[in-house]
């Protein structure tokens, strides 16, 4: 960083190794700069600003679209060259403190194969924070110590520089300084098989064989966020979260055939934060729904009630169609079967408010469940896909198909302006706010629930149609996330 920072003798000899550095990259090199930039471009949303930190050349940086890029580094000469690669890019020898003291944050901040040379890890990840908002990422890519004997051979055959004294820290050693330094890792990903990008055998190879083989993947790449929950034990803590009793909630209650759960949706519902409203989304219903949502809403006059019918068919549009009239800071939804019983839901509230999660997803898979709940085939595929969302998602999620799913309205934002990069493929919702969640990397948190039997109507979802069409999002899923 800038000369004024005063280096230990280990960070000073990684200075003079770097300012030493006369030769430009060699292609493999910039092939794999180029290859992480791939990863990293899927990560960080183009209308966001980034920072790399351990920047050299900028040839990473320069690969990653973003409305503004920053790159650092505490070599002169390194930074020097990447102003003349990447002249449209701010690149500076400032130090995270002199950002800090600028009162500068970023959304996103980048270490790629930076922390191995870190002197201390654990103090850069701990000033790190100083430079976040609530809503800043943290991505670290670190290579695989498999590959350490394969990057070693690259060096005696020419095809890789000789590398400064490398810690080699593993995937593990990073989420534990992660953890000490009050970072809450959200996800990993290892990636790449082939070291370098271009050229069809190496798309071939990384899309869809890495995926498959992930311990033996060239790098893991790990999305962690400011730690909120224990902000107060930290040296540089977040900006605060909003507080609960200023906070507003509006819970969106799709319906069709459930005119005997309209009135218990109101009433049942405990209040939350400043206050609460309700967003009653009628769906053609062949019973009474429309009228009973009508009489429910001026019989509760003192309770904050909209109506509509929605627009098109299905529970995912009755919930777009709902959010779009929201008013609320968090949105949640609320299924008229309410077999996921609306007492519960100060649990997702409060999982939101206290930091612990973005996305609270409901789960009925922890507790018993009522008797007549969930048929078992139900139970299998719920099971399943589960499995199948934890390995694309790179969080744990144990039930992917319950109704009840809670977000802040400012990140639902992003993940409707973001839509298109999956399309509007999902008529229940689900996966739609699923997938999103994950593209944003927001940290999705499990809530579990105690699943009752219906005491009105019946389901509107036919299992085997259903769970076919469930089964090929995923895959069109993992095309968009996984094998890519």
């Amino acid at each position: 960083m800038s000369d004024s920072v005063q280096l230990s003798p280990s960070a000073q000899k990684t200075r003079e190794y770097f300012d030493a550095l006369d030769t430009p990259l060699s292609p493999f090199a910039r092939g794999y700069r180029k290859l992480l930039a791939r990863y990293y471009a899927l990560l960080v949303p183009a209308d966001q600003t980034l920072l790399e930190v351990g920047c050299g050349t900028g040839e990473l940086l320069k690969h990653i679209p973003a409305a503004q890029r920053v790159g650092i580094d505490f070599s002169p000469r390194q930074i020097e060259r990447a102003r003349s690669i990447a002249p449209d890019i701010e690149f500076t020898t400032d130090s995270i403190p002199a950002l800090a003291a600028a009162g500068r944050t970023f959304d996103y901040i980048i270490l790629s194969d930076t922390i191995n040379y870190v002197d201390d890890a654990q103090a850069l990840l701990a000033d790190l924070r100083s430079i976040s908002s609530p809503s800043s990422r943290l991505l670290i890519n670190v290579p695989n110590n498999l590959w350490k004997p394969i990057f070693g051979l690259a060096h005696l055959l020419g095809l890789r520089a000789t590398q400064h004294q490398n810690s080699w820290l593993s995937g593990q050693d990073v989420r534990n300084l992660l953890q000490l330094a009050d970072w809450d890792v959200i996800k990993a990903q290892p990636r790449a098989l082939v070291p370098y990008a271009g050229g069809f055998i190496e798309r071939t190879i990384n899309r869809w064989l890495a995926p498959i083989l992930p311990w033996f993947c060239l790098t893991q790449f790990i999305v962690s966020r400011p730690n909120h929950f224990h902000a107060t034990s930290s040296a540089h803590p977040p900006r605060p979260l909003q507080k609960a009793d200023e906070t507003t909630v509006s819970v969106v209650v799709p319906a069709r055939n459930e005119a005997g759960n309209i009135e218990a949706a109101i009433t049942r519902t405990p209040p939350m934060g400043a206050w609460t409203e309700f967003i009653f989304v009628e769906g053609g219903s062949s019973d009474n729904t429309w009228e009973e949502i009508q009489r429910v809403k001026k019989a509760y006059p003192e309770h904050r009630i909209k109506i509509l019918q929605q627009s098109g068919k299905g529970k995912g549009n009755a919930v777009r169609e709902g959010f779009a009239q929201a008013e609320g800071d968090i949105l949640m939804i609320l299924d008229t079967d309410l077999t996921m019983p609306p007492e519960e839901l100060p649990k997702y509230f409060n999982a939101l408010m206290q930091g612990h999660c973005e996305f609270a997803n409901g789960c009925r898979l922890i507790y018993p469940m009522d008797e007549h709940a969930m048929r078992f085939l139900n139970m299998v595929a719920n099971k399943t896909f589960g499995l199948i969302f934890s390995w694309l998602l790179g969080q744990p999620i144990k039930d992917t198909l319950c109704g009840t799913k809670v977000l802040r309205r400012s990140d639902y934002e992003k993940i409707a302006a973001n839509r298109a990069y999956f399309g509007d493929f999902d008529p229940y919702g689900d996966f739609d706010l699923l997938f999103g969640a994950d593209r944003m990397n927001l940290k999705i948190r499990d809530i579990p629930i105690r699943y009752r039997d219906r005491t009105y109507g019946s389901t509107n979802i036919n299992r085997w149609t259903g769970g076919m069409l469930l089964l090929r999002m995923v895959f069109f899923a993992a095309r968009k996330l996984k094998f890519v």
